[in-house]
């Protein structure tokens, strides 16, 4: 393959003029792109589940011939306890999808969905004192 040959400018040549602009449409009037992004249509009935972006999803079983395939492929993944953030970067899909997915699937029963593991805000104030009179003596 050869790189395509290039032509210099003289000086006194004017540069092509820029095409005309393209017509707009109703909709690019509006404000609307005109290359929409693409919709993620599951069912659902506008009741979402409590689900936040650190909320564990355990499948609770096998994925069977009658699930769609996001769900087959969430009860694949969620094996071992996955956060809803880490599914819906798995899957590419939105947060939103996958909370509505996970919804349906709670009331089906195919997974489990649990509260992190919060763990204490600070440690004890012994142990820091601990810790520094160690660091101290050294």
């Amino acid at each position: 393959m050869t790189p395509p040959k290039r032509q210099r400018r003289l000086p006194n040549q004017e540069p092509p003029p820029p095409p005309p602009p393209a017509p707009q449409s109703d909709e690019d009037k509006e404000g609307a792109r005109p290359d929409p992004e693409r919709l993620y249509v599951i069912g659902g009935d506008g009741e979402r589940a409590p689900l936040d972006l650190v909320t564990l999803v355990v499948a609770h079983a096998e994925p069977k011939p009658s699930t769609t395939p996001e769900q087959a492929a969430v009860l694949r993944l969620c094996a071992a306890p996955l956060s809803v953030a880490e599914i819906s970067a798995y899957l590419a899909l939105p947060f939103t999808v996958v909370a509505i997915l996970l919804t349906e699937m709670l009331a089906a029963e195919l997974v489990q969905a649990r509260a992190p593991i919060v763990r204490q805000a600070l440690p004890d104030r012994s142990i820091l004192e601990a810790v520094m009179h160690g660091l101290q003596k050294l």
